[in-house]
């Protein structure tokens, strides 16, 4: 009964949460009914001292990266910073290129720290707009945007300041430059793989041309004659993230003495352990007040823009803090023993391979790559780590498989994002789904794919 009432929570979480009903009610709900077909378990002590104590403790460790990358994202969007980028890389492109114009000005946007849900509403009215003077399906928009947003840039290339490449950090002891050679190469097969795939399915369309559809209220979101900053301000703050980041991780916080660290009061940590998140909360920090104040005359109304990128971390977090509380209640359960035994037990000898399938299943079952990845790690983060290190595998290879590992089966049907951009782009899953699922399951999953081989060989 336990190991059914897991399989039956999992996949109750999965089909609801298709259906549009919250995690934030979803998760704990579905926690405890596992916990009641489990047996014997107390219902109550299980909600405040497993499902409370695992949701805060993420909420402790990420909240700073959730919150800073909202508030900048939306001060690059209401500067006019993100679309003066977009544009400037639309032009350069032209309109006979219009698939990697959107891929590109998606996956600039989104390295630099900008929130891919900010990114499809700054690139859509753009990219629409050169999707029809192209004359090329519309239906293939949102695939385009979803190559730039989340595969690549999310997921692959090193020192993207992603969440997905933050989480595995502490685990691992790494940083999120971990396994740049690999990390590049798996980011190129995505970019390169998604728009071949891409402007193949253009060709193919003929004489189908862009279509006619309604005009959707995201076209309308930028205005003609908004005062754009010139490029060369609106990409700096992009760049800062990138540069400070990169300084950081490699050459201050390694130089540092931080044996304080070692106190109660501290946590009784090392500084390779938060030196990752510190450099991002830095980056971050720094990279918002130089786009301030390159664009402050460019705010209607600042202070708007940070309460509102303030409020817009809020779900996302929680979110992914209640998927986080949910994996570690069906952790707890006697019955996972089953379900971990049998994950561990898949490459007794290549936990790399092992890892990616916990990841990329509990990704799928969720929807989510944050909340998957979080699930994996907080149950079984400690045995591959273990598994890895007495094996000799490198635990930076470790860290660029979870991240590549989220986002592959994350982006099912019943994904946030996924369903979120469509609704921007007043497309259906029927219509654009297909290319979604190629560009931003399939050529990630060969990637990962890639990597995984080529990490364990060499």
């Amino acid at each position: 009964m336990g190991l059914l009432g897991i399989f039956l929570s999992l996949i109750l979480l999965m089909y609801l949460a298709y259906r549009g009903i919250n995690v934030l009610i979803l998760a704990p709900l579905l926690a405890l009914l596992a916990v009641v077909m489990s047996g014997d378990l107390p219902v109550l002590a299980t909600y405040t001292q497993v499902f409370m104590n695992s949701l805060g403790g993420y909420v402790i460790t990420y909240f700073p990266l959730f919150l800073l990358g909202a508030i900048f994202g939306k001060v690059m969007a209401d500067s006019g910073a993100a679309r003066s980028i977009a544009e400037w890389i639309v032009d350069r492109l032209g309109a006979q290129r219009a698939v990697l114009a959107v891929v590109l000005s998606c996956g600039v946007l989104t390295f630099g720290g900008v929130s891919l849900f900010v990114v499809a509403f700054a690139v859509y009215p753009i990219a629409n707009a050169l999707f029809r003077r192209a004359d090329i399906p519309k239906r293939l928009l949102p695939a385009a945007i979803a190559l730039g947003s989340f595969t690549f840039t999310m997921t692959a290339f090193p020192g993207t300041p992603a969440i997905q490449n933050a989480i595995p950090m502490p685990f691992f002891g790494t940083n999120v430059f971990a396994a740049p050679l690999l990390g590049t190469l798996a980011g190129v097969i995505m970019l390169a793989g998604g728009t071949m795939w891409l402007n193949r399915r253009a060709r193919a369309a003929g004489a189908e041309g862009y279509g006619d559809h309604p005009v959707t209220a995201a076209d309308a979101t930028l205005p003609e004659d908004a005062d754009l900053p010139p490029f060369a301000l609106a990409i700096l703050p992009v760049v800062s993230v990138i540069v400070l980041n990169a300084v950081l991780t490699w050459f201050v916080f390694p130089n540092m003495s931080a044996d304080y660290l070692a106190e109660p009061r501290y946590g009784e940590t090392t500084l390779s352990s938060v030196a990752g998140i510190w450099a991002i909360i830095v980056s971050l920090v720094a990279s918002i007040l130089l786009a301030v104040g390159l664009n402050l005359r460019r705010f209607a109304n600042l202070r708007e823009s940070v309460n509102s990128g303030t409020m817009g971390s809020l779900l996302p977090i929680f979110n992914t803090a209640s998927e986080v509380g949910y994996g570690a209640v069906i952790a707890s359960l006697p019955a996972f023993a089953l379900i971990r035994d049998a994950v561990l037990g898949l490459f007794p000898n290549n936990p790399v391979a092992s890892l990616s399938v916990a990841v990329n299943v509990l990704a799928g079952i969720t929807g989510s790559a944050s909340g998957g990845m979080s699930i994996a790690l907080n149950t079984l983060g400690e045995q591959f780590a273990t598994m890895g290190q007495e094996q000799g595998i490198s635990m930076e290879l470790m860290h660029r498989v979870t991240a590549l590992s989220s986002g592959g089966f994350d982006a099912l049907p019943h994904n946030g994002a996924v369903i979120t951009l469509l609704a921007i782009t007043g497309l259906t899953h029927k219509k654009s789904y297909p290319d979604i699922f190629v560009v931003a399951v399939l050529i990630p999953v060969i990637a990962l794919i890639t990597v995984i081989v080529l990490g364990t060989v060499l």
